[in-house]
């Protein structure tokens, strides 16, 4: 409870607006696209030459006098030092709270002989609004007998969830030779830079027995699509309820997904955030809700988050808002608002629901990264058709700053379906978020108005 009640308190989403809170313990956001057209493709996600990761830590099960256990770091690379005071605060909140996300699912473990490892990530907002996330690997450690599993997490500000998954394999594959392996391969990571999109970086490593690997890293050439994996959504919902969530999602409501994998949860709540492509989710955002932060679910404000389907009924009895409830195991809506399917414009609803259902049927035939594509390619479609003449409408003073003019945009669509839709959409925090960093994005030039 205690750990629960400091995440509240410490770890909060920076981007608000009007009053509106955006409260967070764990949260993914990808950066919003606020020059040019919109849908165009940013050239720069994260910034190219930095780290590729900040800490590895090493999350074991613990046994405390009471019999039960609890998640302690129990490795740590690198260690750091002559950390200034509010450098070594931020650490020690952090070392604080990754046992808690690497180990969601309660404290009620046993010794074990067999273990499907599973990869899963988080994402801690601090205080300052800056981001790091956690690559999670829960394995089972090499061995005779019966075992605790542990978690191996790799923080990073950087979101590429393909590239540290291949990091993590490799990780997983030096433990159960020797936890002495993954040193030397993790320090030869760090000194190398993070590749542009569309370029690769090669790790020399050596491996006992093996000699000299080479590991190629490389990276999408789409970089906001580094995180995500929209054919984990299409393969448990259908069409038509990717589009009731991400309507709802739009309009900012409180949604909960619910699956007993922390990978199931993970990958579809960071798919569902990256519909919303240009724009960002930002308030609560946790893909795995611990267990001691069940009452997430009691927040009036929105929020995205993931439940394992063994708290259902915990869930389900909270004294909670209206809220969208989606099964992931069955591919259903357990509790729904009930107008959902009037939320978007019909026509382009009808539009997307032809493309998904399209993609859908060749899922089997198209590799992962043209499945990400082509989803994300209707989705930005839609957004383009509905509110892409958004730069059209912002008034430039003469000392380069810019005023978006909200009535005269929304009386610009003709459609009667769209503009009633867009007078919704305009007053969410993802809209003025948007819209606020596009304000600041033209370069001033003299003599323009």
């Amino acid at each position: 409870a205690s750990i629960g009640n400091f995440l509240r308190r410490s770890l909060r989403r920076a981007g608000r607006r009007e009053g509106k809170d955006g409260t967070s313990g764990a949260e993914y956001t990808h950066q919003p696209v606020p020059e040019g057209k919109l849908g165009e493709r940013s050239s720069v996600f994260y910034s190219a030459g930095q780290f590729f990761f900040e800490y590895l830590v090493v999350v074991s099960l613990k046994k405390m006098p009471d019999g039960h256990y609890e998640p302690k770091i129990t490795y740590q690379f690198p260690k750091r030092e002559n950390l200034l005071k509010g450098q070594k605060e931020e650490e020690e909140r952090l070392l604080q709270a990754i046992p808690l996300f690497c180990f969601p699912d309660g404290n009620n473990w046993a010794p074990i002989t067999e273990f499907t490892s599973e990869t899963f990530s988080f994402v801690l907002t601090n205080m300052d609004g800056s981001r790091k996330i956690g690559y999670c690997r829960r394995l089972l450690p090499s061995g005779r007998g019966v075992r605790l599993p542990e978690v191996f997490c790799i923080i990073s500000c950087l979101g590429c969830f393909g590239l540290f998954s291949k990091i993590l394999d490799e990780v997983e594959k030096r433990r159960q030779i020797s936890m002495a392996v993954i040193y030397p391969f993790m320090q030869g990571l760090r000194e190398s830079p993070f590749p542009a999109p569309g370029k690769s970086v090669t790790i020399k490593s050596f491996i006992p027995e093996s000699g000299t690997e080479l590991i190629e890293l490389t990276r999408p050439v789409d970089a906001h699509l580094e995180h995500v994996e929209f054919q984990a959504l299409l393969q448990r919902l259908s069409p038509h309820l990717i589009l009731h969530i991400f309507a709802s999602a739009m309009l900012e409501r409180r949604l909960i997904f619910l699956a007993e994998e922390l990978s199931v949860l993970s990958q579809c709540i960071h798919a569902v955030a990256a519909l919303l492509y240009p724009f960002t989710w930002a308030h609560t955002y946790i893909p795995v809700v611990p267990e001691c932060l069940l009452d997430t679910v009691c927040c009036p404000t929105p929020f995205m988050v993931g439940i394992q389907m063994r708290h259902l009924e915990r869930v389900l009895e909270q004294p909670m808002e209206e809220a969208l409830i989606v099964d992931l195991c069955e591919g259903k809506i357990i509790r729904a608002v009930g107008d959902e399917e009037e939320i978007l414009p019909g026509k382009l609803q009808n539009e997307m629901l032809i493309s998904l259902n399209r993609h859908n049927n060749n899922n089997n035939v198209h590799t992962s990264e043209q499945v990400n594509a082509l989803v994300s390619e209707a989705f930005v479609h839609f957004f383009v058709r509905l509110v892409g003449h958004y730069a059209s409408h912002i008034k430039w003073g003469r000392n380069g700053s810019g005023s978006f003019q909200e009535r005269a945009f929304c009386k610009a669509i003709t459609s009667k379906s769209c503009r009633r839709f867009v007078k919704k959409f305009v007053k969410t925090n993802m809209f003025s978020l948007f819209i606020e960093e596009a304000e600041k994005s033209r370069i001033p030039q003299e003599g323009n108005g």
